[in-house]
């Protein structure tokens, strides 16, 4: 029974990166009937980012505020009308602005997942729970290749967008039954007002470098290897959907691994630098991928990506969850997610220009660096053991 709320938060999150990778897996079908570039396709893909980003504190926030049963019920209705919409659009600013209302109901994701583990679980639990419901979000992304790709092959990539928006309605269905006791508990307020993100805190940055810098990987593998695939080593749509789910697998795999390393080996008041550092060390493999034309190899290096990102996805929100009262635990999944966000938005925008004048080996060497600067800054950050300041 008390795994109940993290396993809704899993199918929530499974649709919402079902959601959000359909355009990613039928990039180059899309790309080729409605003429955009790569870097338009880039540009919209960042303004999902950047709702993604402001949505992930706000949801955050407003979950601690009225709790997960209403939140979730206002999150998912926005998602299912969103996605659907990506059936009509065929231009520029028709998948700008479908991206960017997706990305703010897609904010609630994460924040709900740590919520409900906060909620239900004991302690020494809590990163498993969490990494329940989190890896729906990988779980989504394995699985939307190998659903989408045959509907959009035999009926029109437009109809897999009503597919997924359809599936949004159903879990709205499910939550209208298990949102509530024995399932949910009722929701209590510790506060008479809204509390936000305070960005002078050095616990809040903490946060922001580690999960933001750290897990830069899950985006970029998601979005571009789709493209990297079929532009660098040929595969056609029908090939991409047999192996897209390799790479995602490696992100499923991480949340358990991780999640079960953290509740061992991360207490309260513990400074976890030695697993950051080899976090750290384990993402620079990444950057060998432009040196060979093997697909197993490039499909192992994505695998292991995203793997090594999850660590940092996951450590991270533990010691936020630390540092941070039990009252805001979904606004440190939302500092988290939406810090993720804003570097992805920035990145995106960078590595779509790169992408359509073929330097691929600058996009995933600096994408295994990045990781490193986000170590280095928060080595720098917990230096004191003041972080709750």
């Amino acid at each position: 029974m008390m795994w109940v709320p993290s396993a809704a938060m899993m199918l929530a999150n499974l649709l919402s990166y079902v959601d959000r990778q359909v355009l990613a897996v039928l990039s180059p079908t899309i790309l080729h009937d409605t003429g955009l570039s790569a870097e338009a396709y880039a540009q919209a893909l960042s303004a999902f980012s950047i709702f993604y980003m402001i949505g992930n504190p706000l949801w955050g926030s407003l979950l601690d505020f009225i709790g997960l049963r209403k939140g979730m019920f206002a999150a998912m209705s926005i998602r299912a009308a969103a996605s659907a919409s990506h059936a009509w659009m065929s231009g520029f600013w028709g998948f700008t602005i479908a991206r960017s209302v997706l990305g703010f109901g897609e904010g609630s994701a994460f924040p709900s997942a740590l919520k409900a583990a906060a909620e239900s679980l004991p302690p020494n639990r809590q990163s498993r729970g969490t990494a329940i419901g989190y890896s729906g979000a990988s779980l989504g992304a394995i699985l939307t290749p190998l659903l989408v790709t045959p509907i959009a092959l035999r009926f029109g990539w437009r109809s897999a967008f009503l597919v997924t928006g359809t599936m949004s309605v159903c879990w709205l269905a499910m939550w209208s039954i298990i949102g509530r006791p024995p399932y949910v508990g009722e929701h209590r307020r510790a506060s008479l007002k809204i509390e936000w993100p305070n960005l002078l805190e050095r616990r809040l940055w903490l946060v922001v470098v580690s999960f933001g810098l750290g897990a830069v990987a899950l985006g970029v593998v998601s979005y571009f290897s789709p493209l990297y695939l079929n532009r660098a080593l040929g595969l056609s749509q029908a090939q991409l959907g047999r192996v897209l789910w390799i790479p995602l697998l490696g992100w499923e795999v991480g949340y358990y691994f991780w999640g079960w390393v953290a509740d061992k080996r991360v207490t309260p008041g513990k400074r976890p630098a030695g697993l950051f550092c080899l976090l750290t060390l384990l993402a620079l493999p990444s950057a060998l991928v432009t040196l060979t034309h093997s697909l197993s190899i490039v499909l192992a290096l994505f695998f292991w990506s995203t793997f090594v990102a999850d660590g940092f996805v996951v450590l991270s929100l533990r010691v936020g969850s630390h540092l941070y009262p039990r009252s805001q635990t979904a606004m440190v999944g939302g500092i988290g997610s939406g810090s993720w966000s804003a570097v992805l938005a920035v990145v995106l925008l960078i590595y779509g220009h790169w992408f359509d004048r073929g330097w691929y080996g600058a996009i995933f060497v600096s994408m295994s660096l990045l990781p490193a600067v986000g170590t280095v800054l928060w080595l720098w950050l917990s230096r004191t053991g003041n972080a709750a300041k």
